[in-house]
């Protein structure tokens, strides 16, 4: 089934600020808190739905890459279906003031609205791609750099908090006590502190280590566009979730095409002689070389299209073409015989601007001088 938008989700227009997208999802977040509607599948799905899509539409990079190239232009990144009550919390419980409101309004007390630990930070790389990898797609195992857990690392349920993840303190107020909940200082939320770590290993217990990570490129991505891969980035303290890996494509420049949208372009050059008397030439594509043909009398500026050549769109729109654009070659050393043949040619009607019927008796010869 296709994807909502993110801005149907949260009832908001494009036009949106930020500050009306938070306040949109915490408004929903509210009304479909499993806290609030136990056992109820359906809130729960869309409690997650707007989850996804404030994670989107909160970041101004992801925001961007949604609004120019849709869903597709997210595939790799974003929390998705799989991610658990835990991650969303610790993802965006500050929108909530430092305060879990299913807590203090609802009195709940279930795992789901406890630990919103921090989430470990970002990670950013570049990948150069190809001509040919971007109009296909493509897998790339690059090796990254990243903060994970250390072997032997231990923890335990925090003591202030008792593993909740959260701190609570009733308040006296007019209208009676009311309770109040907020970050655990002691585990940032995660309700977890460090209880063992090997030597050589800091109060963190994290550690740097080389992974290699395997990359899924969708067909039609564009310089400047930036995929994410959620929990690919660095672990935070204290078991907290990881934080996102974050790719920027960059385009390797091509010898033969260039890139215009999802069309490519190609600049074919050919004498004079094959413009009047046409044939056929050979021209590199994405794929593969391919032969086309010239017809009599092409003219210089001449654009020669093929059709389905070009790159496939990321939202699925169809794919484009490749463009050719044909440019006459005028020789500029000539023998004196080759000086004779086109001194002949200079008078005649064929060579102006409008001609008649061609000399082709003449142009064959001049085309065995010029091959």
């Amino acid at each position: 089934m296709a994807k909502r938008d993110f801005y149907d989700i949260l009832g908001v227009n494009r036009s949106a600020t930020a500050d009306e997208i938070k306040k949109a999802y915490r408004k929903i977040a509210l009304k479909f808190h499993p806290d609030k509607n136990p056992g109820d599948p359906s809130a729960e799905e869309k409690f997650k739905e707007a989850a996804e899509a404030y994670e989107i539409l909160s970041n101004p990079e992801k925001k961007q890459q949604y609004d120019r190239f849709g869903h597709e232009g997210m595939r790799g990144g974003g929390m998705g279906g799989g991610m658990s009550m835990d991650d969303i919390f610790s993802q965006f419980g500050d929108i909530f003031g430092g305060q879990n409101p299913f807590e203090s309004f609802f009195g709940g007390g279930g795992s789901s609205s406890g630990r919103r630990g921090r989430k470990g930070s970002n990670l950013r790389i570049k990948l150069k791609l190809t001509l040919d990898e971007i109009a296909n797609g493509c897998e790339k195992k690059i090796k990254v750099n990243r903060l994970v857990i250390a072997d032997g690392v231990t923890y335990k349920n925090c003591n202030t908090c008792n593993g909740t993840g959260q701190v609570r303190k009733v308040v006296n107020t007019m209208l009676g006590q009311m309770i109040s909940a907020s970050t655990c200082p002691a585990c940032n939320g995660s309700g977890k502190i460090l209880d063992h770590k090997p030597s050589g290993v800091d109060n963190t217990g994290l550690t740097q280590k080389e992974e290699l990570i395997a990359i899924k490129v969708p067909p039609g991505v564009a310089e400047g566009m930036q995929l994410s891969m959620s929990g690919k980035g660095n672990y935070a303290p204290n078991g907290g979730a990881p934080g996102d890996l974050l790719i920027l494509i960059e385009e390797k420049e091509d010898e033969h095409l260039k890139r215009d949208g999802n069309n490519v372009i190609y600049d074919l050059y050919i004498s004079f002689v094959d413009a009047v008397l046409g044939g056929t030439v050979e021209v590199p594509t994405i794929d593969a070389k391919v032969k086309i043909k010239i017809e009599p009398g092409t003219q210089s500026g001449k654009i020669l299209r093929l059709r389905g050549k070009g790159i496939k769109d990321i939202n699925g729109y169809g794919q484009g073409d490749q463009l050719i654009y044909v440019n006459v070659w005028t020789p500029q050393n000539l023998t004196a015989e080759e000086r004779q043949i086109i001194e002949r040619l200079r008078t005649s009607k064929n060579f102006e601007p409008n001609p008649g019927k061609s000399d082709k008796n003449i142009f064959e010869r001049m085309r065995e001088f010029f091959e």
